[in-house]
């Protein structure tokens, strides 16, 4: 047993658990380590083979900057979603249509399209890589808020987010295994918070520009600026993000060996010039099929990580959008009275709150589990990415009480404000742990399992926007969070069968006919 985590009887290393570092008591590296492949006093997992067009040996700018182009890019078509959300009123107004239709068919059905698509782009990824699929989606995202600024009736727009929604499905479920083909194990939660601090600065910052674009402007300018955004965001990713995705050997040298005039010549594979790199289509990258890659994320759900992960994940960012909504209304009627500017202001405490707990949860989700390696040998077990929920859940269930209680008192408007942003400082714990976990257990499934925690958080998304308004009129919002902290306290108590039995839980499935079925 390692902190906690119980060993298996049947495997004592199952996928997911790697030696990151292990030393002897003289501080000597073992002999059956010293020809592994090192960063520091890390041994560094997976090991990258010595291609140089093995993405994990590429120049760490090169990879940062595609990281941080795509965790823009995804904030920006994140940040699409939610920025209507100051104008539903007025867009209810204007079309004369009620606020739960705004509500469902604007966000929650952008939401559940984004989740559908995503079946098709995940398989299509592992088929084509996932190159071509960033790049037209930033090309239809650009041409759909275009549409959006010129559409003139209630169904124009409706359809434009169907569109929107599907184009948007590569930027929410391909970055995070992108994150896994280009950086190493002990490299994965500080990237991936630097993608959370992205996403989080789109729904917030999103809100509160489009708030004040609403109030001045109109709503329809939110999609023409949009549009404007999209356009160095479509050159920088055409120019730069190109295929991550690697399917050569990783155990070998690479090196071809060619026979020539009876003498022997060792040729070693050179660089991809950048000019080939740029070709969005490279043909079949695997021999997989695109309808069994589509179906694959269904049964996915059965794999314990991921299953633990979409419900971890699916709740928390559907409780911060549920949130977002619930708060445009109370925060519309008496005794605050705000208007559109006023209520996306109201997000930048939870953005500067966001901006601090991002980077802090990245950097803690890679540190902790290094240091309790450290103290077991140098073993990495994936379960000690989940001590972050140590701290996700007492800041939600505080910020859920709270918001609840001091809205439904009418308390000043600076305490319901608080609440919010300390709600939000739980989401980018939650996120890591959840999403870093399911990435370690299942790196090979790493698209597929993204297809079903982002298919589930839509589903739940489309739940919330149609249903959370109604709901609040009919029982108050004091009943409402009273209720999410009961079932997100429930959620965040599965934390603890899956730490203490995670090991044993991805024993079984390499173990079983199933998981030995699915390649995972």
């Amino acid at each position: 047993m390692a902190w906690g985590v119980l060993d298996d009887p049947h495997m004592a290393a199952p996928p997911g658990t790697v030696n990151i570092g292990a030393k002897n008591d003289t501080g000597d590296v073992p002999k059956d380590e010293s020809s592994l492949k090192r960063d520091g006093n890390i041994i560094l997992q997976p090991q990258p083979s010595d291609n140089p067009n093995d993405p994990l040996n590429w120049s760490r700018a090169w990879k940062e900057s595609i990281m941080i182009i795509l965790a823009f890019s995804s904030g920006v078509t994140t940040a699409l979603g939610p920025m209507v959300t100051p104008g539903l009123q007025v867009i209810a107004m204007k079309y004369n249509v009620s606020l739960n239709m705004v509500s469902s068919l604007i966000i929650g059905f952008l939401a559940f399209w984004i989740g559908f698509t995503t079946f098709f782009t995940a398989s299509g990824a592992n088929i084509w890589g996932k190159r071509p699929f960033f790049v037209i989606s930033t090309l239809i995202l650009f041409a759909t808020n275009v549409w959006g600024f010129f559409a003139s009736s209630f169904e124009s727009l409706a359809v434009m987010r169907v569109i929107q929604g599907m184009a948007s499905a590569p930027l929410e479920t391909l970055v995070t295994s992108t994150v896994s083909d280009l950086f190493f194990v002990h490299e994965r939660g500080t990237r991936l918070s630097i993608w959370g601090m992205m996403l989080a600065s789109g729904v917030l910052l999103g809100q509160t520009i489009s708030g004040v674009i609403i109030q001045n402007v109109s709503f329809e300018a939110t999609f023409g600026i949009s549009a404007l955004i999209f356009i160095p965001i479509m050159l920088v990713v055409y120019f730069v993000v190109v295929e991550t995705t690697w399917n050569g050997a990783r155990d070998s040298h690479d090196i071809k060996v060619e026979e020539k005039n009876s003498s022997w010549t060792v040729v070693t594979e050179g660089k991809e010039p950048y000019r080939q790199q740029l070709r969005l289509f490279r043909g079949r990258i695997s021999g997989e099929s695109f309808w069994k890659g589509a179906w694959k994320p269904v049964p996915l759900i059965a794999y314990p990580a991921v299953l633990f992960s979409t419900v971890v994940y699916g709740s928390y960012f559907t409780w911060l959008l549920t949130i977002s909504v619930l708060s445009v209304t109370a925060f519309s009627m008496p005794p605050y009275n705000l208007n559109p500017a006023q209520i996306g202001a109201t997000n930048l405490p939870l953005l500067l709150v966001g901006l601090i707990g991002s980077p802090l949860s990245g950097w803690m989700a890679d540190a902790i589990p290094k240091f309790l390696a450290r103290r077991n040998g140098g073993v990495f077990e994936p379960e000690f990415r989940l001590t972050l929920m140590l701290i996700a859940t007492p800041l939600a269930t505080a910020g859920f009480l709270g918001f609840g209680m001091t809205v439904n008192n009418g308390a000043p408007l600076a305490w319901p404000v608080f609440f919010m942003s300390i709600h939000s400082l739980s989401v980018p714990f939650a996120s890591q742990a959840s999403l870093a976990y399911v990435i370690d257990c299942h790196p090979k499934d790493a698209n597929q399992a993204f297809v079903t925690i982002n298919f589930t958080k839509a589903v739940f998304t489309f739940l919330a926007t149609t249903y959370a308004n109604g709901w609040m009129a009919n029982v108050g919002p004091l009943n409402v969070f009273t209720t999410i902290t009961i079932i997100n306290l429930g959620v965040c108590a599965l934390t603890i069968p899956a730490y203490m039995y995670g090991k044993r839980f991805r024993s079984l499935v390499a173990r079983s006919s199933f998981g030995q079925k699915m390649g995972g």
